[in-house]
């Protein structure tokens, strides 16, 4: 069986990974070589220096950003083969993942951006949805590679799924604020958050953010930490840049950025995305439960 690289252990990484570990003899490469070797040892990849990672013939990414992915992919350049996969998970930025491909290009790898939704549960369960940009006969060669997923869609030209990601996560935004104003607002008149949520999930006013993450994380006041609140506001920062290319009319998209960049100072970085409502509630002085 052709090997395949999986390159980056973070929180979303470490189990896509293991699932490629479970079919495909798989490299794993971390800047921190300690968690490639813990990988290794509870899913049986190979933990490898970032050269080797060249021998796969598939090669994924998922690293904080795409200037990281750039970084390692020099480092990789003269060790690159003709006919390798270059899968980025990353959520990145497309324009900067368009010049990485033509980079690439030059030593006949081919570039795919392939970002996931689904979320850490996601990622553990085998259950995302990633949107893949670059050429039809690219995606299909490397469909089968895609053991993480659920879902898999091809939305376009590289740079299509950075694309697609960042203005997915810019809704996600907009959803989880919008409904914490709204449930803010209802709690301070003496309805319950839990019986609120009751009638808006079954109408039309329910989304993600209603029907999970408010009732599993806020109500609840557990705010487990699965996606940085620093993360989104890149994320949001990306959607900004498509919006801006595109000369698209998006008021409420670039407000949704101010709200997330001041819960962002307010909160840290390393706040998970939810505990953004943590904010709404200082400023209205109640809390949704």
């Amino acid at each position: 069986m052709e090997k395949v690289a999986f390159l980056g252990l973070g929180a979303m990484g470490y189990p896509m990974a293991g699932h490629l570990a479970r079919r495909f003899p798989t490299l794993v490469w971390n800047r921190t070589f300690a968690k490639a070797l813990r990988h290794q040892e509870e899913f049986g990849s190979e933990a490898v220096p970032l050269e080797r990672v060249a021998e796969a013939r598939v090669v994924f990414t998922c690293l904080p950003t795409t200037k990281e992915v750039a970084e390692v992919a020099e480092a990789l350049l003269p060790h690159l083969r003709e006919g390798t996969y270059w899968v980025d998970a990353t959520s990145g930025e497309p324009e900067a993942s368009r010049r990485l491909a033509e980079r690439l290009a030059e030593k006949g790898v081919t570039y795919l951006d392939a970002p996931v939704s689904g979320g850490t549960s996601g990622a553990e369960a085998g259950t995302l949805t990633v949107m893949l940009g670059g050429p039809e006969e690219a995606v299909e060669r490397v469909r089968p590679y895609l053991a993480y997923a659920k879902k898999v869609v091809h939305v376009g030209p590289v740079g299509a799924g950075h694309a697609v990601k960042a203005i997915n996560n810019a809704l996600l935004a907009v959803n989880l604020w919008a409904a914490g104003e709204g449930l803010l607002a209802l709690v301070k008149q003496g309805v319950s958050a839990e019986k609120a949520l009751e009638v808006i999930n079954a109408s039309s006013g329910r989304s993600n953010a209603t029907e999970n993450l408010i009732p599993q994380r806020v109500l609840t006041r557990a705010f487990p930490k699965t996606f940085a609140l620093g993360l989104l506001v890149k994320d949001l920062g990306i959607a900004m840049g498509v919006l801006d290319g595109e000369k698209a009319p998006s008021p409420l998209l670039r407000l949704a950025r101010e709200v997330y960049e001041m819960a962002k100072r307010e909160l840290g970085p390393d706040a998970d995305h939810v505990e953004a409502l943590r904010l709404l509630e200082r400023w209205g002085g109640a809390e949704i439960r």
